[in-house]
């Protein structure tokens, strides 16, 4: 393609071969999974990279705004440290939300996001993030530099979705949101995943492990 350094001949892994951002820990990539239309709850499959569908969902609530991952990051013992009530992290890549003034009805798509806050969310005693973002250069959003920027009805939603998107009638819910926080400590949490991914699957540690076995 003219124009064009560099190409892909390949699909990369939207996991492991898409960057992280031009701008990290403040600007990302997020990887969509699910867009505020969906019904089906869809998730990357680990080892091929496609999408697969996870579950349907079974309530009537749905995510209230893009949903994904960031690449190349992963929720191992760093994350879990600043999440005193977890017991670990919960081996996934950190979930981030992406705020969009303008609907977004695919998935499968990267966009660039800016990191303005978070939730704690505690899942059966796993530290599991979600990272709070607005779509970089949003004109009505895009502006945001933290979680008070945005209307608290947004995060509500967001808090409500994922304390009651995994409701089964008559069981009790194993996850709770610890605490809403900020730009700073949400930063915090997209270093420690950046770490947590690289002590797992950098080379060295690759080589490491070898050595340990």
């Amino acid at each position: 393609m003219k124009g064009s350094a560099s190409v892909n001949r390949f699909r990369p892994h939207p996991w492991h071969g898409l960057e992280v951002g031009p701008d990290p820990p403040e600007v990302l990539n997020a990887y969509v999974e699910i867009t505020p239309f969906d019904l089906m709850k869809y998730e990357v499959d680990k080892i091929s990279g496609y999408l697969r569908v996870d579950r349907p969902q079974r309530s009537s609530a749905q995510p209230p705004t893009l949903y994904g991952f960031v690449p190349r990051t992963y929720c191992d013992e760093r994350v879990r440290r600043l999440a005193p009530a977890a017991r670990r992290g919960d081996g996934d890549p950190l979930d981030v939300c992406v705020l969009s003034e303008r609907a977004i009805a695919r998935n499968e798509i990267i966009v660039r996001c800016r990191v303005i806050g978070g939730l704690q969310m505690i899942d059966d005693g796993e530290a599991d993030d979600k990272i709070i973002s607005v779509l970089e250069n949003d004109y009505v959003w895009g502006g945001a530099r933290n979680v008070s920027d945005v209307p608290p009805v947004l995060v509500e939603r967001l808090q409500h979705y994922f304390l009651t998107y995994k409701l089964v009638p008559r069981q009790r819910s194993k996850a709770r949101i610890a605490r809403v926080y900020g730009r700073a400590h949400a930063l915090k949490v997209v270093r420690a995943a950046i770490a947590d991914y690289d002590d797992r699957f950098s080379p060295s540690a690759s080589g490491v492990a070898r050595r340990r076995r």
